[in-house]
C-alpha cells in the first residue's frame, strides 16, 4: 500500500466532505524519504530479491527491509529499539494509516501505536506492524555470503535502472579495519598487532621497532571490510557498489579485484572507467586483467622496493625531464547570502586580527616541514613490471621543502597520461574520500555491533551502507547534493526540525496541511461539507477509543 501526493484532488475531496483519515506528523523526512523509494519502486525491487530464509512470508520482505533501512537512519543498532523507532520516527506515515494509527493507552493514557499486523497469532493489541524478534532472527538467519552477494548483485542492478551511476565512472577501492571488543564470540573475527595508527604490524616490523615504539602497539580483534565506492569528480555523492567482509588476516588484494570482476559481470564494461587504488592493491596480473579485459583504467602508486620505482627515478634525474608545477587548490570563499550587519562585521574584524596576533606569537615552523613547492613530471611506455602486461605512465609527484630537501613519491597509470597534473588531480579525489569511511564509522556507528554472529555483523554492514546509498540518491534527486558531504546527525539537523503537517488520506492519496491552513479551509466551507466532516471525526475517534480490547500491560 503506498499513497501518492495529490493536493488538490484531496481538497476537491475535503470541500465535499469527504475524507478517509487524518493525522499529524512532524518527522517529514523520513516518511518523504520512505514514499519516494516506493513510488519508484526501489523498495519492491530490492525486496524482490532478497535472499530471504523463509519459505513462509509470515511478514513481508519489504517491510523487514523498510525497518531495517528506518533502524540504520535513526542509528538504531539493536532490534530490541525497534518499537521506540516506530512511535516516534515516520515510517508509518508512509504507509498510510492501515499501516499504524496513533491512539491513547486506555490503562496508562500514553500516546501508541495500534497496527494491523500481518496475521492474527498475537494475544494482545499490535503496537508495531511485526514483533522485533522476528526482525532480529531474520536477519540473524538470513546467510552472511547471500546477503553481501545481494549487496553486490541485485542491489547493483536496481541502481543501475535507476541511472545512478555518473558517465565519467570513477570508483574507488578501500580495505579497512573493523574493530570489536575482545571477545572470541565474534565469529569469524581475529587478533592482530596494530600500532598507534591503527596499522597492521608484522613480527618482523615488530623486532626491528624501538622501545617507545612497541610501547604504543596493541593487541586487538577485528574483521576486515573491502569496498567499491562510486562518486564523481566534484564529490556530490558517495555511493558504496560493494562490500565484503572477511576475517582480518586475510589480505584485501584478491577480495577487492573479485568485486570489481563481479560489478562488471553484473552492469557490464563501461560503467566503471576509471579505479584509484592505494597501494595495498598493487597485483600486475589484475591490472591487466582490468585494463584489457574490462577496459578500466587503473590508478595506483607504487612502493620504493620495486624495479619500476627505480628505473622510473633514474629517468626523472635527467635533466631533459618536464617538471610541471603543481598549484594548491584555491578553497572556495562563501559569500554571505545577505550583507552582514555592521556590528557582526566589526567584530568579525576584530576576531581576524585576534587570530592574524596568535599565529605570529606561534613559534615558526622548522624549515624541514614548510612547504615550497610542488612540482610533477610523467614518463610513458613503461614496461618494467614483469607481471604486469599492459604499458604503464608513471607520474612522479615532488615536493621541496625550505631547508632544501625534496620528498618525491610515484604513481602509475594504466592510461596514457599527457598532463601529470590531472593524474595527481585524480588520485586527491581517492584522498578526499578517506574522510567519508572515517564519518561512517564515527558517527553512523559501523563497528557498533550488538550481536557476536557473523550473519548479524554482515546484516549491520550491509544495511547501513544500504540506507546510506538511497540517502545519497535521495538528496540528490531532491536538489540538496551539498547534504551528502555531511555527517548523518548533520543531515538529521538539517531535514528533521520540520514544520508539522496535518495529513489527510483520502482514496490513497494524501495531502500536507499546515495546522492553521486546515482549519481555515475547514471552517470556510460550506455547512453541509462541515457537518460530514464532523460526523465522520467523531466516528473515527470512537473507533480509535476502542480499538485496543486487549492492550499489553504497562
Amino acid at each position: 500500500m503506498i499513497f501518492e501526493e495529490n493536493k488538490p484532488f484531496v481538497l476537491e475531496a475535503l470541500g465535499n466532505g469527504n475524507f478517509d483519515y487524518m493525522e499529524s506528523a512532524s518527522e517529514v523526512f523520513e516518511t518523504e524519504f520512505f514514499r519516494h523509494i516506493k513510488a519508484k519502486t526501489i523498495l519492491d525491487k530490492l525486496s524482490a530479491t532478497y535472499p530471504t530464509p523463509r519459505k513462509k512470508e509470515e511478514v513481508p520482505v519489504w517491510f523487514y527491509v523498510a525497518s531495517n533501512l528506518s533502524m540504520r537512519l535513526h542509528g538504531v543498532h539493536s532490534f530490541n529499539g525497534f518499537p521506540m523507532l516506530v512511535r516516534s520516527g515516520g515510517m508509518l506515515n508512509a504507509f498510510g494509516p492501515e499501516a499504524g494509527r496513533k491512539v491513547v493507552h486506555p490503562d496508562t493514557g500514553d500516546v501508541t501505536i495500534v497496527c494491523e499486523g500481518f496475521n492474527n497469532k498475537n494475544q494482545y493489541d499490535r503496537e508495531t506492524p511485526c514483533d522485533q524478534d522476528f526482525l532480529r532472527k531474520m536477519a540473524k538467519d538470513t546467510d552472511a555470503g547471500a546477503l553481501m552477494k545481494w549487496f553486490c548483485d541485485d542491489v547493483v542492478r536496481v541502481f543501475r535502472k535507476h541511472r545512478s551511476f555518473d558517465k565519467e565512472g570513477i570508483f574507488i577501492g578501500d580495505g579497512s579495519y573493523l574493530f570489536v571488543p575482545d571477545n572470541p564470540n565474534y565469529e569469524g573475527s581475529v587478533k592482530l598487532l596494530f600500532d598507534e595508527h591503527n596499522h597492521p604490524v608484522s613480527s618482523r616490523q615488530y623486532k626491528e621497532m624501538t622501545d617507545n615504539q612497541k610501547v604504543h602497539c596493541q593487541w586487538r580483534r577485528c574483521y576486515k571490510m573491502v569496498t567499491l565506492l562510486h562518486t564523481n569528480r566534484s564529490l556530490d555523492f558517495f555511493i558504496f557498489v560493494a562490500v565484503k567482509v572477511v576475517s582480518g588476516k586475510d589480505h584485501e588484494c584478491p577480495v577487492l579485484y573479485e568485486l570489481v570482476k563481479q560489478f562488471v559481470e553484473v552492469v557490464g564494461k563501461g560503467v566503471m572507467k576509471r579505479l584509484i587504488l592505494d597501494r595495498g592493491f598493487l597485483d600486475g596480473k589484475a591490472i591487466s586483467v582490468c585494463k584489457e579485459d574490462y577496459g578500466i583504467d587503473i590508478l595506483i602508486p607504487i612502493r620504493r622496493n620495486m624495479d619500476i620505482y627505480k628505473d622510473a627515478m633514474a629517468l626523472f634525474g635527467l635533466p631533459e625531464t618536464d617538471w610541471v608545477p603543481l598549484k594548491e587548490s584555491e578553497e572556495e570563499v562563501k559569500k554571505p547570502a545577505r550583507p552582514r550587519p555592521k556590528a557582526i562585521e566589526k567584530r568579525e574584524k576584530k576576531r581576524q586580527e585576534k587570530l592574524r596576533e596568535l599565529e605570529e606569537e606561534k613559534p615558526p615552523l622548522p624549515p624541514k616541514k614548510v612547504l615550497v613547492k610542488k612540482e610533477a613530471a610523467v614518463i610513458g611506455g613503461f614496461r618494467s613490471w614483469s607481471s604486469c602486461t599492459v604499458p604503464l605512465s608513471v607520474v612522479a609527484n615532488r615536493e621541496h621543502y625550505a631547508d632544501g630537501h625534496e620528498e618525491t613519491w610515484l604513481l602509475i597509470d594504466t592510461k596514457e597520461v599527457q598532463d601529470p597534473r590531472k593524474a595527481a588531480q585524480d588520485y586527491h579525489i581517492r584522498i578526499a574520500t578517506e574522510e567519508r569511511y572515517r564519518q561512517i564509522k564515527c558517527f553512523i556507528d559501523l563497528t557498533n555491533f550488538t550481536s557476536r554472529a557473523f550473519s548479524m555483523v554482515v546484516n549491520q554492514v550491509v544495511f547501513i551502507m544500504l540506507a546510506y546509498n538511497l540517502l545519497q540518491l535521495y538528496l540528490l534527486r531532491k536538489g540538496r547534493k551539498e547534504l551528502n558531504k555531511k555527517t548523518l546527525p548533520r543531515i538529521r539537523q538539517q531535514l528533521l526540525p520540520s514544520d508539522s503537517h496535518v495529513i489527510v488520506y483520502y482514496k490513497n492519496y494524501y495531502a500536507l496541511f499546515k495546522p492553521f491552513e486546515i482549519v481555515g479551509f475547514v471552517v470556510t466551507l460550506h455547512e453541509e461539507a462541515r457537518n460530514k466532516i464532523a460526523q465522520k471525526c467523531r466516528r473515527i475517534r470512537r473507533e480509535l477509543d476502542g480499538v485496543m480490547r486487549n492492550p499489553r500491560p504497562p
